[in-house]
């Protein structure tokens, strides 16, 4: 009976954390007019039950948002021009990109320091979307002429006037992600700390 009641309370845990992570998404602070936007730390419900539950509940939890993100996002993929395309978005984009969340604290297991922890976590698995961004940006979206002109009007035309195709579009890919997850990333990473510090048996496991 207690293991049953462990996991029902695990299952409304997880529940409650992915709407909640659903509902944040949908308020941006700052948005990119082709795809990106900096959230009120929508990726912070996730990263949590990775503190608490352990990977397997968490990466559970983390992909079943990736598969709302994607259903939440599919028109995007109508922009894709080949199937290939499409499943590497699919991946890159969504599903990977949110399902590597739930690694935060696995991440963390190995540092005693339980604060170090919470920050090491939580800022690695935001870079790991980030990169899952870069990739796609590249494999998925490369576009020279358009990569040209944002990196033009992004005030970068002397630096890239002698540029190659690829490395362009790989720059182009680092920044124009950067523009938006990065900063996602430093203020999901400093709102766990300032929550770890208030109430740290919020990030403490559960049995």
């Amino acid at each position: 009976m207690a293991k049953s009641t462990t996991r029902t309370h695990a299952l409304v845990e997880c529940a409650l954390m992915i709407a909640l992570a659903t509902i944040l998404s949908y308020i941006p602070i700052f948005k990119l007019p082709h795809g990106g936007s900096i959230t009120l730390v929508s990726m912070l419900p996730i990263i949590l039950v990775s503190f608490r539950r352990g990977p397997a509940w968490s990466l559970l939890t983390a992909f079943v948002f990736s598969l709302i993100q994607l259903l939440l996002g599919v028109s995007d993929l109508t922009y894709c021009q080949t199937l290939g395309a499409v499943v590497g978005s699919v991946l890159l984009d969504f599903l990977i990109a949110f399902t590597v969340l739930g690694l935060a604290g696995l991440i963390a297991k190995p540092i005693p320091n339980r604060l170090a922890g919470v920050c090491v976590g939580t800022l690695a698995v935001c870079l790991l979307r980030y990169l899952c961004s870069f990739l796609s940006g590249y494999i998925v979206w490369k576009d020279y002429d358009y990569a040209f002109e944002w990196m033009t009007e992004f005030g970068w035309g002397a630096q890239i006037a002698s540029m190659g195709e690829n490395a362009l579009c790989w720059l182009y890919s680092a920044v124009y992600n950067g523009t938006y997850m990065l900063p996602e990333a430093i203020l999901t990473t400093v709102v766990a700390i300032v929550l770890y510090k208030m109430l740290p048996k919020l990030f403490a496991p559960q049995a």
